[in-house]
C-alpha cells in the first residue's frame, strides 16, 4: 500500500513540471516566430504560458505515465519569417533552449532546498512534510526538462531537430525526408518502445547535467 501511495504521490508531483515544460517550450516557439515575423502564433492565443493553451490530453497522460508524451504543436507559418531559413532554425531551436534555461534554473533551486532545507528533503515521499515537497518538485522539473529538450533535438520528424536539419540538407534529401514524415511518428514509437534510444539518451543527459552542474558550481 505504501508503494502505491509512492506511486502515486510521484505522478501528482510530476504534474507541476510537466506543465511549465510544455508551457515554457510551445510559448517559446511562439514567442521565436513572432520576432521573426510570423504573427500565427500570436493570433491562435499560443503567446502564453497558461498550460491550458498548449495542453494535450493523451500527450500529458503519455508524458506523465510513460516518459514519452508532447503538446499541441504551435502553428508557425515560415513563409511569414523575414529570412525564412534563419528563421526557421531559431523557431525550432527556441523550444529546447528553453527547456535547458529551465532545467538550470530547476537544478539551482535543488541546490538552494538541499543546502537551506537539508537533506531531510532526500527521504521518501510520505516522509516529507511542508516545504520539503520543493525538492521532488525542482527535481522533476530539471530532468523533465533535460529529457524535452534532448528528446526534441533528435532530427527525427516532427521533432525540432529534424526541422533543423532539413535546412541543410540538400533539396533531394529534403524530398525524402519530407516523404518519410508520414511514418515518422511509428518510428519514433517503435524506437522509445524498443529502448533503442535509451542507450544515447541516458549519456546526453548526463551530458546535459554534468554542463549545468559546471555552471552552477560558482553559486554553491
Amino acid at each position: 500500500m505504501d508503494g502505491f501511495i509512492e506511486i502515486i504521490m510521484r505522478t501528482l508531483l510530476r504534474l507541476p513540471a510537466f506543465l511549465i515544460a510544455i508551457s515554457v517550450h510551445e510559448c517559446s516557439h511562439g514567442y521565436a516566430a513572432y520576432k521573426m515575423g510570423d504573427p500565427t502564433a500570436k493570433y491562435s492565443g499560443r503567446l502564453s504560458l497558461n498550460p491550458l493553451a498548449h495542453f494535450d490530453l493523451i500527450g500529458g497522460l503519455c508524458l506523465l505515465f510513460f516518459s514519452f508524451g508532447w503538446a499541441k504543436p504551435v502553428p508557425v507559418n515560415p513563409y511569414n519569417f523575414k529570412d525564412r531559413k534563419k528563421g526557421t532554425i531559431i523557431v525550432s531551436l527556441a523550444g529546447p533552449f528553453s527547456n535547458f534555461v529551465v532545467a538550470v534554473i530547476s537544478a539551482f533551486l535543488c541546490a538552494f532546498t538541499l543546502k537551506y532545507v537539508g537533506y531531510s528533503c532526500l527521504a521518501p515521499l510520505s516522509e516529507l512534510n511542508g516545504v520539503e515537497f520543493l525538492f521532488p518538485i525542482f527535481q522533476y522539473c530539471m530532468l523533465l526538462n533535460i529529457g524535452l529538450m534532448i528528446f526534441n533535438l533528435i532530427p527525427i520528424p516532427p521533432l525540432d531537430g529534424s526541422k533543423v536539419l532539413m535546412e541543410f540538407l540538400p533539396y533531394k534529401a529534403r524530398e525524402v525526408m519530407y516523404q518519410l514524415e508520414r511514418y515518422s511518428m511509428l518510428v519514433l514509437i517503435l524506437l522509445i518502445y524498443t529502448g533503442a534510444l535509451d542507450g544515447i539518451l541516458m549519456f546526453l543527459q548526463e551530458g546535459v547535467f554534468e554542463i549545468i552542474m559546471l555552471l552552477l558550481k560558482p553559486f554553491f
